[in-house]
């Protein structure tokens, strides 16, 4: 009888909180980065553990980068426009 493996908990969280920084304005810089410190905590706990969900953490890992690249461009937009839309005004 084969003993069936866990996943991972750290990589489901590394996942949500990467999709989760995609989706969420503002907060997604700090999820972003949360997941990408999950997703690295998960592999270290595969490795010595034997846990199943690297595909997860992968995921996670992916996600978590685009949405802060995202997040950070939208902050960079932001910070262009308030300072043009000063510029004009004055």
């Amino acid at each position: 009888m084969s003993e069936k493996n866990q996943t991972n908990n750290s990589s489901v969280i590394s996942l949500t909180v990467g999709i989760l920084s995609l989706f969420i304005p503002f907060i997604g810089l700090i999820l972003g980065i949360i997941g990408i410190v999950f997703s690295r905590i998960a592999v270290k706990q595969m490795n010595n553990t034997n846990e199943n969900g690297r595909g997860l953490a992968t995921a996670g890992l992916i996600c978590s980068i685009v949405g802060l690249i995202i997040q950070l461009l939208m902050v960079l937009g932001y910070v262009a426009y308030f300072s043009v839309s000063s510029y004009f005004t004055n």
